[in-house]
C-alpha cells in the first residue's frame, strides 16, 4: 500500500513518541509498504544518513517538514498534512493525531489512528469521537489496555472490539542480537569494571531519577549507568552527584538509538524506577497507561529487569520475567538490587524468560497485524 504516516513529533528529536514514529515507518518500509512521513517543521531537515542513525534504522522512506505554528495549536500542520496525503493518492493514512485521523476519515480514506495518552480535554474528546463518526474503515491503535478504558472514560465512549487493538510498542530484534556480556561491553564502552546497573531513558519527572541518585549514594559498591537526558539535565545531575561525592555513576547524555543496545547490554541489570505519576514530553502524566519501548529493549537485551510495580506494566511482564518493587521506596530496591547482584542464576533465569516472551513484540509483527484488511 501506498501510506501517508502523519506525527506532530519533531524531527530529529530524542522523545519516545518521535522514536516511536520513525520505528513504526520503518517496520511498515520493511512489510513492503511504501510510506511517505509528514512532520512539522520545527527543527532542522536531516538527511537519511544521519537519520538513520539517530533513530537506529535502516529503510529508507521519504519525509516532509511542513509549516506548523504554536499560536495555531497545529492545525495550520494538520491542513498542510492532509493536503500532501491527498497529494500522494495513499491507500491508508496512519496517523498520531486525532484531528488528522478525522479529517482522513472525513476524506474517505482508510484511517488508523495511534494513540500513547488519554486525549487532552474537551476538544480532544470531541476530535476522537469525530474519529470514530468519520467513516467505516478505521482502526484504533493503542498501547495498553489500561489507555483503552482511559480513552473510553474520556470520551463517553464504548469503542468496537473489532476496530480496536492493542498494541504495545516494539523493539528491533536484530539490533539485540549476538549482543557482548556484560563485561565485554563495559570494556568496549570504557566502563567501570564491576556489576552495574543501567538505566537508558529521559529524565522526565516520575522517570525515577530522584530514586535511582538515592540509590547510588546508597550502593557506592554497584556501578551505575544513566543514559539520556537532556544536556541541561545531565549537567544538573552531574552536579548534584558531585556534591555528595557520589563517584559511581556514569551519565552519558543523548546516545544514538544505534548505540543503545550495547549500553543496556553494559549492564547486569536494567532498572525501571517509574513512579506513580509520570511525565510525558508533553507534560500529561501517562503513569496510569505507559508503554515504555524501554521495557522491550531491556527485555530484548537478556538481562536482568527490575522494575516499578505499576499496574500497566503487569500487561507485558510477570514475577517470572522482572522484579517488581514499590514505587519510590529507595529501601525496597536498595533490598532488591543487592539480592540480585548476589544472585546471578537468578538474573540469568529473569533474563533469559523476558528474552523468550519480547519475541512477539517486534515492530513488524505489530506493523503487520495493524494494517491488515485496510486497503
Amino acid at each position: 500500500m501506498r501510506i501517508a504516516a502523519i506525527t506532530n513529533s519533531r524531527l530529529p528529536s530524542t522523545t519516545a513518541n518521535s522514536i516511536q514514529a520513525v520505528k513504526v515507518c520503518d517496520a511498515l518500509v520493511q512489510i513492503g509498504h511504501e510510506v511517505r512521513l509528514m512532520a512539522p517543521a520545527e527543527a532542522p531537515a536531516m538527511g537519511w544518513d544521519r537519520l538513520s542513525g539517530h533513530y537506529g534504522v535502516g529503510h529508507p522512506f521519504e519525509i516532509l517538514w511542513l509549516p506548523s505554528r504554536r499560536a495555531l495549536k497545529r492545525f495550520d500542520f494538520v491542513w498542510y498534512a492532509l493536503s500532501s496525503a491527498r497529494a500522494f493518492k495513499p491507500d491508508l493514512i496512519y496517523t498520531w493525531l486525532p484531528q488528522s485521523a478525522a479529517a482522513g476519515g472525513w476524506q474517505g480514506f482508510p484511517v488508523v489512528l495511534e494513540m500513547h495518552a488519554d486525549v487532552a480535554g474537551r476538544l480532544g474528546a470531541w476530535w476522537l469521537r469525530q474519529f470514530w463518526r468519520a467513516g467505516r474503515r478505521q482502526r484504533l491503535l493503542v498501547t495498553t489496555q489500561a489507555l483503552r478504558r482511559a480513552l473510553e472514560r474520556s470520551t463517553g465512549t464504548g469503542f468496537p472490539d473489532a476496530a480496536v487493538q492493542i498494541a504495545p510498542n516494539g523493539v528491533d530484534l536484530d539490533r539485540y542480537s549476538s549482543l557482548p556480556k556484560p563485561e565485554e561491553a563495559r570494556a568496549q564502552l570504557h566502563l567501570r569494571a564491576g556489576l552495574t546497573a543501567g538505566f537508558t531513558g529521559h529524565f522526565y519527572a516520575g522517570r525515577g531519577i530522584d530514586l535511582l541518585f538515592e540509590l547510588a549514594r546508597n550502593m557506592p559498591s554497584m556501578n551505575f549507568v544513566w543514559v539520556g537526558g537532556t544536556s541541561d539535565a545531565v549537567e544538573e545531575w552531574r552536579s548534584k552527584l558531585n556534591s555528595v561525592r557520589c563517584n559511581n555513576v556514569t551519565l552519558t547524555g543523548f546516545v544514538d538509538q544505534t548505540n543503545v543496545p550495547l549500553y543496556q547490554a553494559a549492564a547486569d541489570i536494567l532498572l525501571m524506577p517509574y513512579s506513580r505519576s509520570v511525565a510525558a514530553s508533553s507534560g500529561q502524566d501517562i503513569g496510569e497507561v505507559i508503554n515504555p519501548m524501554k521495557m522491550f529493549e531491556y527485555m530484548a537485551a537478556e538481562r536482568a529487569i527490575v522494575t516499578s510495580d505499576l499496574p500497566v506494566i503487569r500487561e507485558v511482564l510477570d514475577e517470572s520475567r522482572a522484579v517488581f518493587c514499590p514505587t519510590d521506596d529507595v529501601s525496597a530496591w536498595k533490598r532488591t538490587l543487592e539480592a540480585l547482584a548476589g544472585d546471578a542464576p537468578r538474573r540469568e533465569m529473569l533474563a533469559r524468560r523476558s528474552r523468550q516472551e519480547v519475541q512477539k513484540y517486534t515492530w513488524l509483527a505489530r506493523e503487520e497485524r495493524a494494517v491488515r484488511n485496510l486497503q
